[in-house]
């Protein structure tokens, strides 16, 4: 079993508490254990759908076709390149 290393209070109305004390009656599980794990259970489901992107089909095919489409250097990524292969030496 992990040690507790951190602290969160919070402050209810009757109403939610009663509602969280027999959600966790039901569950079989303490009133603190039981918003703890609908807590993160809700906050891993959110993080996992904010750190997913969605495209409708037409702005998919358009990042598909380019990636497909030649890919040409600008000015400066030539510069650079050309900066990299005479200055820069590998050992």
């Amino acid at each position: 079993m992990t040690a507790i290393s951190a602290r969160f209070d919070l402050k209810l109305n009757q109403e939610d508490k009663n509602i969280f004390a027999q959600a966790a009656a039901l569950m079989g599980t303490t009133m603190a254990g039981f918003v703890r794990n609908a807590a993160k259970e809700k906050a891993q489901e959110l993080l996992e759908h904010e750190s997913r992107i969605t495209l409708s089909p037409g702005d998919f095919k358009a990042f598909v076709d380019s990636l497909d489409a030649a890919f040409t250097p600008n000015p400066a990524l030539k510069d650079a390149l050309e900066h990299a292969r005479r200055d820069v030496r590998r050992v």
